[in-house]
């Protein structure tokens, strides 16, 4: 996928540039950061803090600053990283256009790494634990992983150190927070690997083997949790709740429908322009697929905070969604 290790929500086959050249600054930095894909980040801490006992509080929003700065900065260097490519295929883009200039866009991505580092540290040590990590893979991807295999890997481990992020800075520990980062680290990967070739055409295969993986995931998201597992805490709860850190209350039968209707959500809304695009592979296509794609990790977000018993950062987490796609349509997020 062309962006950064944190991009979250597009619809390549929807908005329009709003900058152009000879536009105002603003915009042309607005359409640099894609300011409406950050509708997707919160979502991620919001499903890592759900994980764990007690509720978000303080530290969940540094660390949601701590996410979005970070997150930006992964946007403002990948366009410095692809400034030559850019200038080929892209011309309209900020940084070839001459609106922002490449000194200034690499100056933003180190200023937004540093401020979201600051963030991460004021959300606690075990947040900046995971943050730091999760800066070096959005650096890595951006200035070269993204051109090799292990680019959809790097993808992956970025958006799960996102998740995690979350529950390090509600409990100190992200050990319950690891199935979720798997599942949502698994969302991005395959993802990612259909977006390697968006503007050539896909392939077949690897479309259809995401689609496969989103039916998979929407599966294990509608279903019971079990009770077996040392990563659950939706319906297994510990036996002595630490006194500082209430645990959360086994979720009731009310919030069956909630994830169910999440998990259909998810899958809605990535299955079918995965299955248009396994039919014909085409550049077109290619790109729905990949915004639909990206699109889902806000309904996916959402039914992981509903799996783990948290239907308030559920029902917050979905409503970003009508959002994200609304201000895609004014400031492109490809």
């Amino acid at each position: 996928m062309r962006g950064s290790a944190l991009r979250g929500a597009a619809a390549p086959d929807g908005p329009t540039h709003s900058g152009r050249p000879g536009g105002s600054r603003s915009s042309a930095w607005a359409e640099l950061l894609r300011l409406p894909a950050l509708f997707t980040v919160p979502g991620d801490v919001l499903a890592g803090a759900a994980t764990t006992p007690g509720h978000p509080g303080p530290r969940t929003l540094w660390a949601i600053g701590s996410s979005l700065c970070l997150y930006e900065a992964g946007m403002a260097l990948n366009d410095w990283a692809d400034r030559a490519e850019d200038a080929v295929e892209r011309p309209h883009r900020p940084l070839p256009s001459g609106r922002v200039r490449p000194a200034a866009a690499l100056t933003a991505a180190c200023a937004l790494t540093a401020t979201g580092l600051a963030l991460a540290a004021r959300a606690g040590r075990p947040a900046l634990g995971v943050a730091a990590p999760l800066a070096v893979a959005v650096w890595a991807y951006d200035l070269g992983l993204k051109r090799t295999p292990a680019g959809p890997a790097a993808m992956a481990a970025a958006r799960a150190l996102d998740l995690l992020l979350g529950a390090a800075t509600t409990s100190g520990g992200v050990r319950p927070a690891l199935s979720s980062a798997a599942l949502l680290g698994t969302h991005t990967l395959a993802l990612t690997t259909v977006s390697r070739h968006e503007t050539q055409g896909g392939s077949p295969l690897t479309t259809l083997s995401a689609l496969a993986t989103t039916g998979a995931l929407a599966l294990a998201l509608a279903g019971r949790a079990s009770s077996r597992s040392p990563l659950s805490t939706e319906w297994s709860l510990p036996a002595r709740p630490r006194a500082s850190a209430p645990a959360r209350p086994p979720i009731t039968p009310a919030g069956h429908p909630l994830r169910a209707a999440l998990a259909l959500a998810y899958a809605a809304t990535a299955a079918r322009p995965y299955f248009h695009a396994a039919l014909n592979p085409s550049p077109p296509l290619t790109q729905k697929a990949v915004g639909g794609g990206i699109r889902a990790t806000i309904p996916l977000q959402a039914a992981l905070s509903a799996r783990s018993g948290a239907p308030l950062s559920a029902l917050l987490t979905a409503a970003l969604s009508p959002l994200a796609t609304r201000f895609a349509r004014k400031v492109s997020v490809t």
